[in-house]
């Protein structure tokens, strides 16, 4: 039998991750680490740190390349459901090959399995092609968590609920007219250019919680080229990024 256990991780600090999470990852037979190319070696990198810092001894380590996704196909669902079927056959592959006799697998997922994530979905796949996968969930630090702990604010105004999308969302289907504060994750494009800054007041962060955390905040209209400055430096720097943004619609 195949245990496998998502083990949220926050954004890779180490002080980020619960009793519960070290708990995990600590009875692994096995701790898989996923690759994203050279440019994002820093993401390997620090789930090794977390390893070094936190477990002793340390479980048998595998270290492996994920898939590209398609750039040939059009239909974004398409091209992703795709992608995590490439991921689901690797995992697999990855498995068997470290403990053919079954036994405990982590995975260390950035922030929380469950918050804009497919790594609960591609263990389901795994799950339909062997039955004898069994899969645990570890919650983890989220960005939106560490975002407004950074900012100091509360999440949402007061008796207002809060919305979570995706940059892509506010890009093709513009801000919800019925919502007064969004959290806005997975966004590569700075889609907040395209609202009337006037309108939003915007609190900003990248590597949250890290050494290297980048904080901005104020009317949208005023820092809104700042952001993307910042952005597009950070990046520039270290080959990847990892921020998100809470935009609040001001009072008429």
């Amino acid at each position: 039998m195949i245990n496998l256990s998502l083990v949220g991780i926050g954004m890779g600090n180490p002080d980020h991750l619960t009793a519960q999470a070290v708990g995990a990852l600590q009875s692994a037979d096995l701790i898989l680490i996923p690759e994203k190319g050279d440019d994002k070696s820093d993401l390997a990198d620090l789930r090794l740190v977390i390893c070094e810092k936190l477990l002793s001894p340390i479980p048998k380590i595998a270290r492996f390349r994920l898939p590209v996704r398609d750039p040939k196909e059009s239909s974004y669902l398409k091209r992703v459901t795709d992608w995590h079927a490439q991921i689901a056959i690797l995992w697999r592959n990855e498995i068997f090959k470290h403990c053919p006799n079954g036994g405990r697998i982590a995975l260390m997922i950035w922030g929380d399995p469950s918050l804009y994530d497919s790594s609960i979905r591609i263990a389901n796949r795994l799950i339909a092609q062997e039955q004898q996968v069994s899969i645990n969930v570890v919650p983890g630090l989220t960005s939106v968590q560490l975002l407004t702990a950074a900012h100091k604010i509360p999440l949402n105004t007061l008796a207002e609920p809060v919305m979570i999308m995706t940059g892509r969302n506010l890009r093709d289907k513009g801000w919800p007219n019925t919502v007064k504060s969004a959290v806005v994750m997975l966004d590569g494009d700075c889609s907040f250019d395209q609202l009337d800054g006037r309108d939003f007041t915007i609190w900003w962060g990248a590597f949250l919680g890290m050494p290297e955390q980048i904080l901005a905040s104020g009317p949208l209209h005023q820092c809104c080229e700042d952001i993307k400055k910042l952005r597009a430096n950070a990046r520039a720097q270290h080959g990847w990024i990892m921020d998100s943004y809470l935009l609040r619609k001001n009072q008429i």
